[in-house]
This record gives structure tokens, sequence and C-alpha cells, in this order.
């Protein structure tokens, strides 16, 4: 601090910051923003030029909703403790946040008249290759061929912008898949479109290019419209992407809304009307993969009982881990652990049986699956694990990453061997 320069009174100092007398008071008591000199016989206080830089940080704080104590240690403590406090309270803010974001929603849905997806403005900024992952693992779950010629809307990605939220959303019946991404910037909602396959493949080959993507959907206008984060400045630098059109036997193309494309299939019905999970299963994803592919029809997927030899089961589970390299479980871990390694097999098809190490909550386990269903849905996957929340042989089955649950995907089992979805 300079002594020998100006000194400003409390009032002129106060108007300088943004700061209201009293709360320079309160300051002064509490020790963080002292005054430059205090009149002995008078009590004013005066404050020097070069303070006006703290006292700018300190109500920034403040504004922000840090206390004194972690303000004190933003401004004065080492730099270290200053980083852990302030993401300490970006944490509290995002966990207040999505509490208050959960409550304000569940009222919301209780007032009659609720906004529709068909129409309204939103738009949303993120970053390209975020943008263009989300497509290339929610595309493949579009339908092709001939269910897309009998079902356009089916041969669809659905990109809604929503609770401040960006999904991309897509069906063949027989399996969703549902990426969500968590925008930067968020205004308006909710809105629907819906993006030919093809077309949101190009998307995402253009915007894995970009640092990030501004996302517009505009009121009666059908589609949306992407902006480049590398010419920002440039209003009229916008992609135009078009509702596909509803054409007889043709499939999704690009082109101007049809006003006679199916609605798309209600996603949230879907996954609200999931059952308990009876069975969490936790496999090697990349594994599964392998194990799977290449099976001509119905593809098994089997975890033993271990009711009459559960405690054979475990000590062989134990020798193995340990002279093989497995996990190191103990016996009084694998006997006391319900989720302990076990062996899943995966049967079907000209191949030999393969067995792979898992995880299992819950009883034995058998359920079966279309390659051509299974398959690009694990490859859509994302980490080095699968989970697979299982309710019943003959409902869907969740899949998505065990530890990062952004993107979902829904797999229709089969019956079985030779039977047919």
């Amino acid at each position: 601090m300079d002594d020998t320069g100006e000194l400003l009174s409390i009032g002129a100092f106060a108007r300088q910051v943004g700061l209201a007398p009293s709360a320079l008071r309160f300051y002064d008591d509490c020790g963080v923003l002292r005054p430059a000199q205090v009149d002995g016989a008078t009590g004013y206080r005066r404050y020097a030029v070069d303070q006006a830089a703290r006292a700018l940080r300190l109500r920034r704080l403040r504004e922000a909703g840090l206390s004194l104590v972690d303000v004190a240690v933003v401004l004065d403590g080492p730099q270290d403790a200053a980083r852990d406090v302030l993401h300490e309270h970006l944490e509290r803010l995002r966990r207040t946040t999505d509490e208050a974001h959960a409550v304000v929603a569940g009222f919301l849905s209780e007032v009659p008249g609720e906004a529709t997806y068909g129409k309204g403005w939103a738009r949303a900024r993120v970053g390209g290759a975020e943008l263009a992952s989300a497509v290339r693992q929610v595309a493949p779950a579009a339908a092709r061929g001939g269910a897309a010629q009998e079902f356009p809307v089916l041969g669809c990605v659905a990109l809604e912008l929503a609770d401040g939220e960006v999904r991309l959303v897509a069906t063949d019946r027989y399996r969703l898949a549902v990426r969500v991404l968590r925008p930067q910037e968020f205004a308006g909602g909710p809105r629907q479109v819906l993006i030919g396959a093809d077309a949101a493949r190009r998307l995402a080959e253009w915007a894995v290019r970009q640092v990030w993507v501004d996302v517009e959907c505009g009121g009666e206008t059908a589609g949306v419209r992407l902006r480049s984060g590398a010419n920002g400045a440039n209003g009229a630098d916008w992609r135009e992407v078009s509702e596909p059109v509803d054409t007889a036997g043709g499939g999704p193309d690009e082109g101007p809304q049809s006003k006679d494309l199916a609605r798309f299939p209600d996603y949230r019905m879907v996954l609200q009307g999931l059952g308990a999970e009876r069975h969490r299963l936790i496999v090697d994803r990349v594994a599964l993969r392998d194990a799977v592919a290449g099976r001509s029809g119905a593809v098994s997927l089997s975890v033993p009982s271990r009711g009459g030899r559960e405690a054979e089961g475990r000590q062989r589970a134990v020798s193995r881990e340990t002279c093989d390299g497995w996990l190191d479980v103990s016996r009084e871990t694998a006997a006391a652990d319900p989720e302990i390694v076990q062996t899943l097999e995966v049967t079907g098809g000209v191949r030999e049986p393969v067995r792979l190490r898992a995880v299992l909550t819950g009883s034995a386990l058998r359920i079966a699956f279309d390659p051509a269903v299974l398959v690009p849905a694990l490859e859509a996957g994302v980490g080095p694990d699968v989970l697979m929340e299982i309710a019943s042989a003959d409902r869907p089955v969740v899949v998505r990453s065990a530890d990062q649950g952004s993107f979902t995907t829904l797999v229709m089992p089969v019956r079985g061997a030779g039977s047919q979805r």
C-alpha cells in the first residue's frame, strides 16, 4: 500500500469500488479490508487509491457467494489453498444448482399446459469434439434399410435442447441410445428437432474440427442451425440442417419439414418404465464385444449359480487369481463380498464358448441377445468396462459405461438360440 498517495473518504471510496459504506465498515471489523488510515479523534476511515483492486476482488468474491473465511484465504492465503477453496465452492454451487433444478422441474411437471417440444427457440454452446462424439455414439442406433423406409422417423437422430441440456437420441425399436451433453451456455427451450442419420454423421465430421459449436433451433423454422467457434464473430457463418421429409418409401433425407412426419418415440416414457434391475453385470467392454462379434443367431450370456458349490467356486477363484495374475482377492474377501469376480460364459453360433471375468450382483444369470444389436452398443460405449443393468430376460437391458453416466443404450434381449427378435 502506498501511504504517500491520495486518501479517499469512505464515501468516495465506496462509490469507486461499488460497495456501501456500511459494507466497508463491516469488512474493516472482519479484518479483510482495513482502511489505510483511521482518524484517532473522529474515527473517520480513509482509503488509499491502490486499495481499490483488493476491494473489487472482495466484492466479486462475495457476489459469487463465498464466505468471509474463504474470501480471506483467496485474498491472502497460499495459492494452493486459494485454489482448493475455489474448487470446493464451485462444487457446492453445482450441487445447489442441481438440487434446485430438480425441485423446480418437479413442480413444473405438475403445472398444466407445459411447453411442448415441437416449437420454440433454443440455443446452446457445446464443444465441437464432444458433439461429434455424441453423434457417433447415438447414430448407429437409428434404423436403416427397410425399417427406415417403413418408419422414416426411426431413421433420424433426435436433437433436443431442454432443461439446460443437449440430448441426442436414436432408436430402431430394438435399441435406444441417449447421450446427454452439458453445454457451456444455454438459453430458451424446450425444443426437439429431427436430423437424418446420414446428415448427423456429416455434421459430426464437421463438428470434430471445431473448438465449440453454437446450436440454435429457432421458432417456426424447421431444423437446426450450427455455427463454428472458429468464426464466432461472423453472424452469417451458419450451417443449416433441415428436418427430414417423410418421403414415401424413400426413407429420411434432408429437406423441408413434412407435417406428416411421425412423432419421434417418447424415450422418457421408455426410460421411466424400466423395472428395477435384478442383476448388475460388469465386464470388460472390448473383451465382451470380441466374444459376441462374429456369432450367428442368438448369443447367450450366462453366469452360473454359486449355490451348491459356492464355497468351492470361491476357493478356485481365489487360487486362480493369485496364480494367474487376476485380481488379488483374499479368501476372507471372497467369502464376505457378494460381488467377487465370477465367470461370464458367452456361447452361441459356430464359435467356441468364451469365458470372461465379470462382477455380478444378483442370482444366476442367463440372457440372450442378437449380436447385430449388442455389438454396436458395446462399440459405441466408452471406458474399459461396461455395466449391464438387467431387470429380466424379456425387458430392455441398460448398457452403459461402468463409471460414466452421460451415454446410455437400451438393448432388447431375445428368447435364446434360434429365436428371432
